[in-house]
């Protein structure tokens, strides 16, 4: 029999997700940026300046991906980072109204990204977390993302801003533990914290 080359190709594994602890949603966090940078809202007229930064973080990124995820994102939950002195956009996130099978009243945090040249200055902490409080003040109750196991800089991120690991297939457990190594994050502590967070 002829084996195709896609027949030979193992499935994609499924992308991570974290899920925020309900704790934190019910009193999001209020982070600034430091000085020199305005944390605010994508305008019309900025498309070549994100498709400029989400390049720059590693993302082949088009028009058609950001007109897809655009028309997902609640008012006002298309949120950027200005650099003031030279008008770049140097962080993002979107808060997309994006249920899921395991989060059927679910928002998503997604397409998170930061300029590599502005590393280091709590840009991303500060997307994500301007994300978070408006899923708070949408009224959300369960938010969630994905992720892939070499966003370790992105991965820290979302676990100090009090999202968890959600186990959602049998190769999860390995490769969170993975993570949670190259992290250097107690894996059991974390997973404590996750299982109280699933059962509510």
């Amino acid at each position: 029999m002829r084996v195709t080359a896609s027949s030979q190709e193992s499935p994609k594994p499924q992308q991570l997700q974290m899920v925020l602890r309900s704790d934190v949603l019910a009193h999001p966090p209020a982070l600034g940026t430091p000085p020199g940078y305005r944390l605010r809202g994508f305008r019309v007229g900025e498309e070549s300046l994100h498709t400029r930064l989400m390049r720059a973080a590693g993302f082949e990124w088009t028009d058609q991906m950001r007109e897809s995820a655009v028309a997902k994102c609640l008012s006002g939950g298309f949120i950027v980072v200005e650099h003031e002195e030279t008008r770049l956009l140097v962080a993002t996130a979107m808060a997309h109204c994006n249920p899921s099978p395991h989060f059927p009243e679910g928002g998503e945090l997604g397409w998170v990204a930061a300029d590599p040249d502005h590393r280091g200055r709590g840009l991303g902490l500060a997307v994500c977390a301007a994300a978070v409080r408006r899923f708070a003040h949408a009224g959300y109750v369960q938010v969630y993302l994905r992720t892939d196991d070499h966003r370790l800089p992105a991965i820290n991120i979302y676990l100090k801003l009090g999202f968890v690991p959600f186990l959602h297939a049998p190769d999860m457990a390995e490769r969170w533990h993975s993570v949670s190594r190259l992290l250097k994050v107690d894996y059991e502590t974390l997973c404590a914290v996750a299982e109280t967070s699933w059962r509510e």
